[in-house]
């Protein structure tokens, strides 16, 4: 049995009887609004605030989504894989969310996202090593999927020699992430395929339960987890924004999480890339211009200040030849 031919829904909408335009379209809409609302708050926190802990982050995003899933009525009963089945892939989930949001303190945006969207060229090579997947893909799809990462490359080189927040230790982290984004969405698409009585809820909270102490190590190594808190503390207003993007984000999270059972990985990356690309547009977008006010040489201003001096005196002057002249 196929993963979709189960019964499956989007925070009650059904999705199983609808066509597939209509499925992709409220599946991709959730994803789109997830990961815009991220992108903003991620802009915010770590551009304006300067607050670069990607490990605590990622930590308190994860007890965030293990609320919301309670909220949504989700408990272990209805488990129907065995927890080692995530063992694997929560390490792998936890250290991509760490390592994307982290790499925001040497990359700016624009460049992450562009890394972030090249990501469906590992996912199709990975799915064919993937055990339950094993998937082949034309060699046209391999083709095209590599054009559409060199043009993201050659883009992401400009943006480099404009942007002053363009650093090799960010690349390695977002190249990091994005091998183990291919490797997570090959991985839940066979838990899909082998179990089609997988849930999104189940996927998601069974990857976050075991997955949060992964990222207690990363967090103490780096010192991160001492420091996030006491800069956290000194201001609780982030905690909102955390709150509130990982709230947004947990919609985005079981959107892809339905592409996938529905679609298949490469699909859904090759759809999130442009979604992606879009998101980032509106972002960059909705941020105010920052340009710094144009110079003016001291020469031009010593200039024009006396020729407004000189223009005053000449007024002066003739005020005065007004005031001796007869009334008659």
């Amino acid at each position: 049995m196929k993963g979709e031919d189960q019964a499956r829904s989007l925070f009650g909408i059904p999705l199983t009887d609808r066509p597939k335009w209509q499925q992709f379209l409220i599946c991709s809409s959730g994803f789109f609004f997830g990961y815009l609302v991220n992108g903003i708050c991620e802009e915010y926190v770590y551009n304006r605030l300067q607050f670069s802990y990607g490990w605590y982050f990622t930590f308190v995003q994860g007890f965030v989504y293990l609320i919301l899933i309670r909220l949504q009525g989700f408990t272990t009963k209805q488990m129907v894989n065995p927890w080692k089945t995530y063992v694997k892939l929560s390490a792998v989930l936890m250290g991509s969310h760490g390592l994307t949001k982290g790499s925001l303190a040497y990359l700016n945006y624009p460049a992450q996202i562009m890394f972030k969207s090249t990501k469906v060229l590992p996912v199709m090579i990975m799915g064919a090593f993937i055990p339950g997947l094993r998937r082949k893909y034309p060699f046209h799809e391999y083709i095209s999927a590599l054009l559409l990462v060199i043009g993201l490359i050659l883009f992401t080189l400009a943006d480099a020699q404009t942007s002053p927040n363009f650093s090799i230790i960010g690349i390695i982290m977002i190249l990091g992430a994005l091998v183990m984004d291919a490797f997570l969405g090959n991985f839940q698409e066979a838990i899909f395929t082998m179990n089609p009585e997988t849930t999104q809820m189940e996927m998601l909270f069974c990857s976050t339960v075991v997955g949060i102490p992964f990222l207690v190590v990363p967090m103490i190594l780096t010192g991160e987890l001492v420091t996030a808190w006491n800069s956290c503390s000194q201001h609780p207003y982030v905690y909102g924004v955390l709150v509130f993007e990982a709230m947004a984000t947990f919609i985005g999270q079981v959107s892809v999480l339905s592409l996938i059972a529905i679609f298949g990985a490469a699909a859904t990356a090759m759809h999130g890339s442009g979604l992606l690309l879009i998101a980032m547009g509106i972002i960059l977008k909705m941020l105010p211009d920052s340009k710094p006010a144009p110079w003016i040489p001291t020469s031009n201003v010593n200039a024009r200040h006396h020729r407004e001096t000189s223009s005053e005196e000449v007024e002066s002057v003739e005020l005065e030849d007004e005031e001796k002249k007869p009334l008659v």
